[in-house]
Protein backbone atom coordinates (compact mmCIF):
# COMPACT_ATOMS: atom_id res chain seq x y z
CA UNK A 1 0.00 0.00 0.00
CA UNK A 2 1.55 3.54 -1.19
CA UNK A 3 1.32 5.94 1.77
CA UNK A 4 0.16 9.36 1.21
CA UNK A 5 0.49 12.72 2.72
CA UNK A 6 -3.15 13.23 3.42
CA UNK A 7 -3.12 9.96 5.17
CA UNK A 8 -0.48 11.39 7.59
CA UNK A 9 -2.08 14.41 8.11
CA UNK A 10 -5.11 12.56 8.56
CA UNK A 11 -3.29 10.31 11.65
CA UNK A 12 -2.65 13.57 13.49
CA UNK A 13 -5.47 15.27 13.91
CA UNK A 14 -5.72 14.39 17.32
CA UNK A 15 -2.19 15.11 18.86
CA UNK A 16 -1.82 18.48 20.34
CA UNK A 17 1.22 20.07 22.38
CA UNK A 18 0.19 19.83 26.33
CA UNK A 19 -1.54 23.00 27.36
CA UNK A 20 -3.15 23.33 23.48
CA UNK A 21 -6.54 23.76 22.96
CA UNK A 22 -5.77 22.59 18.88
CA UNK A 23 -4.49 19.53 17.35
CA UNK A 24 -0.69 20.05 15.58
CA UNK A 25 -2.31 19.62 12.39
CA UNK A 26 -5.28 22.46 13.14
CA UNK A 27 -2.49 24.52 13.98
CA UNK A 28 -0.26 24.06 10.77
CA UNK A 29 2.54 22.81 12.71
CA UNK A 30 3.23 20.02 10.38
CA UNK A 31 6.24 20.80 7.65
CA UNK A 32 8.26 18.91 4.94
CA UNK A 33 6.58 15.29 5.30
CA UNK A 34 9.11 13.41 3.53
CA UNK A 35 7.79 9.56 2.75
CA UNK A 36 10.22 6.54 1.54
CA UNK A 37 8.54 3.36 1.25
CA UNK A 38 8.20 2.35 4.88
CA UNK A 39 9.62 5.59 6.64
CA UNK A 40 8.32 8.75 7.40
CA UNK A 41 9.89 11.69 8.24
CA UNK A 42 8.25 15.28 9.15
CA UNK A 43 9.20 18.41 10.84
CA UNK A 44 7.37 19.92 13.62
CA UNK A 45 7.26 23.95 14.38
CA UNK A 46 7.51 24.77 17.51
CA UNK A 47 8.44 28.03 20.17
CA UNK A 48 10.89 27.67 22.77
CA UNK A 49 8.41 27.42 25.64
CA UNK A 50 7.29 24.14 24.05
CA UNK A 51 10.63 22.71 23.59
CA UNK A 52 10.09 20.58 26.83
CA UNK A 53 7.67 18.49 25.36
CA UNK A 54 9.29 17.27 22.09
CA UNK A 55 10.29 13.99 23.37
CA UNK A 56 6.71 13.48 24.14
CA UNK A 57 4.69 14.62 21.24
CA UNK A 58 7.07 12.94 19.03
CA UNK A 59 6.80 9.57 20.66
CA UNK A 60 2.57 10.51 20.16
CA UNK A 61 3.07 11.07 16.54
CA UNK A 62 5.03 8.23 16.30
CA UNK A 63 2.03 6.14 17.95
CA UNK A 64 -0.49 7.69 16.00
CA UNK A 65 0.98 7.34 12.54
CA UNK A 66 1.79 3.73 12.62
CA UNK A 67 -1.37 2.79 14.84
CA UNK A 68 -2.97 4.01 11.60
CA UNK A 69 -0.64 3.09 9.18
CA UNK A 70 1.58 0.31 10.41
CA UNK A 71 3.80 -0.52 13.15
CA UNK A 72 6.85 -1.25 10.95
CA UNK A 73 6.55 2.17 9.70
CA UNK A 74 9.78 4.16 10.98
CA UNK A 75 9.04 7.78 11.78
CA UNK A 76 11.27 10.65 12.01
CA UNK A 77 10.55 13.61 13.65
CA UNK A 78 11.87 16.46 13.69
CA UNK A 79 11.35 20.57 14.95
CA UNK A 80 11.74 23.72 13.68
CA UNK A 81 12.00 26.21 16.59
CA UNK A 82 9.36 29.35 15.56
CA UNK A 83 10.67 32.83 17.21
CA UNK A 84 7.07 33.18 17.69
CA UNK A 85 5.35 34.39 20.62
CA UNK A 86 4.27 37.40 23.08
CA UNK A 87 5.96 39.90 20.50
CA UNK A 88 3.93 38.82 17.34
CA UNK A 89 0.99 39.21 19.02
CA UNK A 90 -2.39 37.02 19.35
CA UNK A 91 -3.49 34.60 22.15
CA UNK A 92 -1.57 31.70 22.18
CA UNK A 93 0.15 32.34 25.88
CA UNK A 94 -3.49 32.65 27.03
CA UNK A 95 -5.12 30.19 29.45
CA UNK A 96 -8.70 30.19 29.45
CA UNK A 97 -11.17 32.45 26.95
CA UNK A 98 -14.37 33.45 28.44
CA UNK A 99 -17.32 34.73 26.58
CA UNK A 100 -20.12 36.63 28.41
CA UNK A 101 -22.99 36.70 26.42
CA UNK A 102 -26.81 37.28 26.62
CA UNK A 103 -29.39 36.97 23.79
CA UNK A 104 -30.68 40.80 24.96
CA UNK A 105 -29.08 43.74 25.34
CA UNK A 106 -29.54 45.92 28.27
CA UNK A 107 -28.96 43.43 30.87
CA UNK A 108 -25.61 44.63 32.15
CA UNK A 109 -22.69 42.14 30.50
CA UNK A 110 -20.60 44.87 30.05
CA UNK A 111 -20.81 46.03 34.17
CA UNK A 112 -20.92 42.49 34.98
CA UNK A 113 -17.49 41.73 32.25
CA UNK A 114 -15.84 44.55 34.06
CA UNK A 115 -16.50 43.65 37.79
CA UNK A 116 -15.61 40.17 37.04
CA UNK A 117 -12.12 41.36 35.55
CA UNK A 118 -11.67 43.50 38.43
CA UNK A 119 -12.17 41.06 41.11
CA UNK A 120 -9.78 38.38 39.01
CA UNK A 121 -7.01 41.46 39.60
CA UNK A 122 -7.60 41.87 42.77
CA UNK A 123 -7.49 38.07 43.65
CA UNK A 124 -3.87 38.19 41.64
CA UNK A 125 -5.04 36.43 38.20
CA UNK A 126 -3.60 38.34 34.57
CA UNK A 127 -6.74 39.17 32.76
CA UNK A 128 -8.05 40.88 30.03
CA UNK A 129 -11.28 42.27 28.20
CA UNK A 130 -12.15 42.09 24.77
CA UNK A 131 -14.86 44.28 23.86
CA UNK A 132 -16.83 42.46 20.96
CA UNK A 133 -19.24 44.80 21.08
CA UNK A 134 -18.22 46.54 17.51
CA UNK A 135 -21.25 49.02 16.94
CA UNK A 136 -22.05 49.74 21.04
CA UNK A 137 -18.52 49.71 23.24
CA UNK A 138 -18.97 50.46 26.29
CA UNK A 139 -15.84 48.78 28.11
CA UNK A 140 -13.52 52.07 27.65
CA UNK A 141 -15.66 53.92 29.73
CA UNK A 142 -16.40 51.89 32.79
CA UNK A 143 -12.90 51.51 33.00
CA UNK A 144 -12.56 55.57 32.13
CA UNK A 145 -9.91 55.07 29.47
CA UNK A 146 -12.31 56.09 26.56
CA UNK A 147 -10.04 58.88 25.77
CA UNK A 148 -7.31 56.84 25.53
CA UNK A 149 -5.25 55.73 22.39
CA UNK A 150 -3.03 52.26 22.36
CA UNK A 151 0.37 52.16 21.59
CA UNK A 152 1.73 50.06 18.53
CA UNK A 153 4.98 48.42 17.87
CA UNK A 154 6.56 46.83 14.43
CA UNK A 155 7.76 43.28 14.77
CA UNK A 156 8.34 41.74 11.59
CA UNK A 157 6.82 44.23 9.47
CA UNK A 158 3.86 43.58 11.49
CA UNK A 159 2.04 46.21 13.51
CA UNK A 160 1.40 44.57 17.12
CA UNK A 161 -1.62 46.84 19.26
CA UNK A 162 -0.09 46.98 23.15
CA UNK A 163 -3.53 46.80 24.89
CA UNK A 164 -4.88 49.90 27.65
CA UNK A 165 -4.24 48.56 31.03
CA UNK A 166 -6.21 50.02 34.03
CA UNK A 167 -6.37 48.41 37.62
CA UNK A 168 -4.56 45.45 36.46
CA UNK A 169 -7.09 44.74 33.45
CA UNK A 170 -5.67 44.46 29.69
CA UNK A 171 -8.26 45.74 27.76
CA UNK A 172 -8.87 46.74 23.57
CA UNK A 173 -11.52 47.76 21.99
CA UNK A 174 -12.60 49.54 18.85
CA UNK A 175 -13.96 51.99 21.06
CA UNK A 176 -10.22 53.33 21.27
CA UNK A 177 -10.15 53.66 17.17
CA UNK A 178 -12.89 55.62 16.61
CA UNK A 179 -15.01 58.69 18.07
CA UNK A 180 -17.81 58.58 20.76
CA UNK A 181 -20.18 60.39 19.04
CA UNK A 182 -19.50 58.63 15.64
CA UNK A 183 -21.32 55.32 14.29
CA UNK A 184 -19.74 52.65 12.44
CA UNK A 185 -21.88 51.91 8.77
CA UNK A 186 -20.11 48.70 8.80
CA UNK A 187 -21.31 45.68 7.40
CA UNK A 188 -20.92 41.81 9.25
CA UNK A 189 -17.55 41.32 7.43
CA UNK A 190 -15.90 44.84 8.48
CA UNK A 191 -16.91 44.18 11.90
CA UNK A 192 -15.41 40.40 11.81
CA UNK A 193 -12.21 41.86 10.21
CA UNK A 194 -11.89 44.51 13.11
CA UNK A 195 -12.61 42.27 15.71
CA UNK A 196 -9.91 39.53 14.53
CA UNK A 197 -7.63 42.40 14.51
CA UNK A 198 -8.31 43.04 18.17
CA UNK A 199 -7.78 39.11 18.75
CA UNK A 200 -5.21 38.49 16.65
CA UNK A 201 -2.91 41.60 16.31
CA UNK A 202 -2.42 42.75 20.10
CA UNK A 203 0.22 41.87 22.44
CA UNK A 204 -1.96 40.17 24.97
CA UNK A 205 1.26 38.43 26.29
CA UNK A 206 0.20 35.72 29.47
CA UNK A 207 -3.04 36.13 30.65
CA UNK A 208 -5.05 33.45 33.10
CA UNK A 209 -8.21 34.74 31.42
CA UNK A 210 -9.31 36.84 28.43
CA UNK A 211 -12.81 37.33 28.50
CA UNK A 212 -15.13 38.74 25.81
CA UNK A 213 -17.75 41.23 26.19
CA UNK A 214 -20.06 40.42 23.59
CA UNK A 215 -23.20 42.08 21.60
CA UNK A 216 -26.40 41.31 22.24
CA UNK A 217 -27.94 38.51 20.06
CA UNK A 218 -26.44 35.73 18.36
CA UNK A 219 -24.46 37.29 15.26
CA UNK A 220 -21.80 37.12 13.21
CA UNK A 221 -19.95 38.64 15.84
CA UNK A 222 -20.31 35.30 18.40
CA UNK A 223 -19.56 33.42 15.15
CA UNK A 224 -16.43 35.31 14.14
CA UNK A 225 -15.56 34.24 18.11
CA UNK A 226 -16.23 30.79 17.56
CA UNK A 227 -14.33 30.50 14.75
CA UNK A 228 -11.38 32.21 15.58
CA UNK A 229 -10.80 31.08 19.29
CA UNK A 230 -11.24 27.52 21.27
CA UNK A 231 -13.70 28.72 24.15
CA UNK A 232 -13.01 27.69 27.27
CA UNK A 233 -16.95 28.54 27.90
CA UNK A 234 -19.38 31.15 28.20
CA UNK A 235 -20.90 32.81 30.87
CA UNK A 236 -24.80 33.76 30.51
CA UNK A 237 -26.17 36.98 32.07
CA UNK A 238 -29.83 37.77 32.22
CA UNK A 239 -32.48 39.96 34.42
CA UNK A 240 -35.58 38.27 35.94
CA UNK A 241 -37.91 39.50 33.53
CA UNK A 242 -39.46 37.09 31.20
CA UNK A 243 -38.66 39.33 28.22
CA UNK A 244 -34.99 38.89 29.33
CA UNK A 245 -35.01 34.85 30.17
CA UNK A 246 -36.60 34.31 26.50
CA UNK A 247 -33.29 35.92 25.08
CA UNK A 248 -31.48 33.74 27.12
CA UNK A 249 -32.63 30.61 26.91
CA UNK A 250 -31.72 31.60 23.02
CA UNK A 251 -27.81 32.63 24.38
CA UNK A 252 -27.58 28.94 25.97
CA UNK A 253 -28.75 26.95 22.94
CA UNK A 254 -26.26 28.86 20.24
CA UNK A 255 -23.32 27.70 22.74
CA UNK A 256 -24.96 23.80 22.99
CA UNK A 257 -25.25 23.36 19.56
CA UNK A 258 -23.74 20.23 18.48
CA UNK A 259 -21.11 21.66 16.16
CA UNK A 260 -20.55 24.50 18.30
CA UNK A 261 -20.58 22.50 21.75
CA UNK A 262 -19.16 25.76 24.09
CA UNK A 263 -19.13 24.36 27.92
CA UNK A 264 -21.76 27.03 30.17
CA UNK A 265 -19.53 27.95 32.95
CA UNK A 266 -22.88 29.73 34.77
CA UNK A 267 -25.56 32.11 34.60
CA UNK A 268 -25.26 35.49 36.08
CA UNK A 269 -28.75 37.00 37.50
CA UNK A 270 -28.63 40.96 36.80
CA UNK A 271 -31.17 43.53 38.41
CA UNK A 272 -32.55 41.03 40.73
CA UNK A 273 -33.97 43.20 43.02
CA UNK A 274 -33.69 47.15 43.64
CA UNK A 275 -32.18 48.26 47.16
CA UNK A 276 -32.35 52.06 47.52
CA UNK A 277 -29.42 53.72 49.38
CA UNK A 278 -31.55 54.88 52.52
CA UNK A 279 -33.56 51.51 52.68
CA UNK A 280 -30.66 49.10 52.53
CA UNK A 281 -32.52 45.68 54.13
CA UNK A 282 -35.01 46.75 51.40
CA UNK A 283 -35.84 44.64 48.17
CA UNK A 284 -37.95 45.58 45.80
CA UNK A 285 -38.16 42.99 42.68
CA UNK A 286 -38.93 45.81 39.85
CA UNK A 287 -38.50 43.05 36.98
CA UNK A 288 -39.56 39.80 38.64
CA UNK A 289 -38.08 37.67 41.59
CA UNK A 290 -36.46 34.19 40.28
CA UNK A 291 -36.30 34.43 37.01
CA UNK A 292 -32.80 33.76 36.63
CA UNK A 293 -32.32 30.99 39.23
CA UNK A 294 -35.25 29.11 37.45
CA UNK A 295 -33.53 29.47 34.00
CA UNK A 296 -30.32 28.19 35.59
CA UNK A 297 -32.08 25.00 37.17
CA UNK A 298 -34.17 24.11 34.28
CA UNK A 299 -31.01 24.42 31.56
CA UNK A 300 -28.41 22.95 34.81
CA UNK A 301 -26.41 25.71 34.97
CA UNK A 302 -25.01 26.98 37.59
CA UNK A 303 -26.42 30.08 39.26
CA UNK A 304 -23.09 32.41 40.08
CA UNK A 305 -24.86 35.10 41.60
CA UNK A 306 -27.19 37.43 41.99
CA UNK A 307 -26.03 41.07 41.58
CA UNK A 308 -29.03 43.81 42.65
CA UNK A 309 -30.32 46.97 41.03
CA UNK A 310 -27.92 49.77 43.06
CA UNK A 311 -27.35 52.91 42.06
CA UNK A 312 -23.54 52.91 43.04
CA UNK A 313 -23.54 50.18 40.53
CA UNK A 314 -24.43 52.77 37.70
CA UNK A 315 -22.01 55.29 39.08
CA UNK A 316 -18.91 53.03 39.06
CA UNK A 317 -19.51 52.70 35.33
CA UNK A 318 -20.37 56.00 34.60
CA UNK A 319 -16.97 57.20 36.49
CA UNK A 320 -14.97 54.80 35.00
CA UNK A 321 -14.82 52.90 38.83
CA UNK A 322 -16.18 49.60 38.59
CA UNK A 323 -17.75 48.54 42.26
CA UNK A 324 -15.36 45.67 42.80
CA UNK A 325 -12.55 48.68 43.48
CA UNK A 326 -14.30 49.50 46.59
CA UNK A 327 -12.86 47.62 49.61
CA UNK A 328 -14.71 46.18 52.23
CA UNK A 329 -18.04 47.03 50.65
CA UNK A 330 -20.90 44.81 49.53
CA UNK A 331 -20.63 45.05 46.50
CA UNK A 332 -17.30 44.18 46.39
CA UNK A 333 -18.41 41.20 48.29
CA UNK A 334 -21.07 39.75 45.74
CA UNK A 335 -19.11 40.20 42.71
CA UNK A 336 -16.06 38.66 44.82
CA UNK A 337 -18.13 35.63 45.34
CA UNK A 338 -19.49 35.75 42.36
CA UNK A 339 -16.01 35.34 40.54
CA UNK A 340 -14.97 32.21 43.07
CA UNK A 341 -18.19 31.21 41.93
CA UNK A 342 -16.90 31.11 38.26
CA UNK A 343 -13.36 30.21 38.87
CA UNK A 344 -14.41 26.84 41.12
CA UNK A 345 -17.05 26.46 37.89
CA UNK A 346 -14.06 26.80 35.46
CA UNK A 347 -11.69 24.83 37.25
CA UNK A 348 -14.25 21.98 37.76
CA UNK A 349 -15.05 22.40 33.76
CA UNK A 350 -10.81 22.07 33.02
CA UNK A 351 -10.36 19.07 35.29
CA UNK A 352 -13.42 16.83 33.14
CA UNK A 353 -14.20 18.14 30.26
CA UNK A 354 -12.22 18.16 27.01
CA UNK A 355 -10.99 21.49 25.16
CA UNK A 356 -13.33 22.89 23.09
CA UNK A 357 -12.06 23.05 19.29
CA UNK A 358 -12.57 26.55 16.98
CA UNK A 359 -15.94 26.51 15.09
CA UNK A 360 -15.00 24.97 11.62
CA UNK A 361 -18.40 25.00 9.95
CA UNK A 362 -19.08 27.73 7.80
CA UNK A 363 -22.32 29.41 8.38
Amino acid sequence: MQITKEQIIESLKKVTFPGSKLDIVSQDRIKDIAISEKHISLSISTSNEESKFQTAVADTVRHAIQKQLGSTIVVEVRYEIQEKGVDEGGIGQVKNIIAIASGKGGVGKSTITANIAVSLAQKGYKVGIIDADIFGPSVPKMFGVEQNVPNSKVVNEKHIIIPIEKYGVKILSIGFFVKAEESLAWRGPMASGALKQLINDADWGELDILLFDTPPGTSDIHLTILQTLPLTGAVIVTTPQDVAIIDAVRGIDLFRKENINVPILGLVENMSWFTPAELPQNKYYIFGKGGGEKLAKDNGIQLLGQVPLIQKIREGGDEGEPVSLNEDSLLQSIFAQLTDNLLESLDKRNKNQPSTNQLQIKF
